[in-house]
């Protein structure tokens, strides 16, 4: 009941991940990142830990294949679970198990790796990575762009109702992390109306974490 991308900017360095199902709070439980390490999907009959576990594993020095491996071999369950990986260096791993719900496919790119479940279309995971790789600009307008042409593709076969978008950089907390855990309109439309609000923004609540004596203004009123 999902679909997603886990992607790096080979550019920036930077990891996304973006996702969207007919169940609530997707992001809260599917969407892994670490700055420097990589990025991870943990969906279908979701388990969280194994996308925590994933960014250990990559971390501590292994590739995202070699990750996965390990991965599957202590963990229980994998014949229900799927997993994308995308590690520092670009590499991605992808494990979609047996028990994965209705028509599931899986689709990989330079740099991205995209799956999903209960889809309309066994096209979607494919019609999203190369979505990806052929947008331009910063990797969230092509992780939105990508989630967009899933959309246009078939996504889901029934609707979905809410949709997250990470991002890491260069620190310990995400540089963004856009969420929205339920609507009746279309979630990834709501994602994409966050971005372009937040994206102007971005830096400058960066600055405010480091430096706060060198940030902009809050341009709010009251704000001198």
């Amino acid at each position: 009941m999902t679909f997603s991308l886990v992607a790096r900017c080979a550019r920036t360095g930077m990891f996304g991940v973006a996702v969207s199902s007919s169940s609530p709070a997707v992001a809260a439980r599917c969407a892994h990142a670490r700055a420097g390490v990589g990025a991870v999907a943990s969906q279908n009959v979701t388990d969280p830990a194994l996308g925590t576990a994933m960014l250990d594993l990559m971390e501590g020095g292994l590739a995202a294949p070699d990750a996965l491996e390990a991965l599957r071999a202590r963990s229980e369950f994998m014949e229900y679970r799927q997993i994308l990986a995308v590690d520092a260096r670009g590499a991605t791993a992808i494990h979609s198990g047996p028990n994965s719900l209705g028509v599931w496919a899986d689709a990989h790119g330079p740099d991205v790796a995209a799956g999903g479940n209960l889809l309309a279309d066994a096209g979607v995971p494919q019609a999203i990575a190369h979505a990806f790789g052929a947008a331009e600009g910063h990797i969230g307008d092509r992780l939105i762009a990508a989630m967009r042409a899933g959309l246009a593709a078939g996504g889901e076969a029934g609707p979905v109702h809410s949709a997250g978008l990470k991002i890491v950089d260069k620190l310990g907390w995400p540089l963004a992390d856009l969420r929205c855990d339920w609507t009746e309109a279309c979630p990834i439309e709501d994602i994409a109306t966050a971005w372009q609000v937040y994206k102007p923004q971005m830096e400058a609540y960066v600055q405010r974490a480091l430096d706060p004596r060198a940030a902009p203004s809050y341009g709010v009123p009251g704000d001198d």
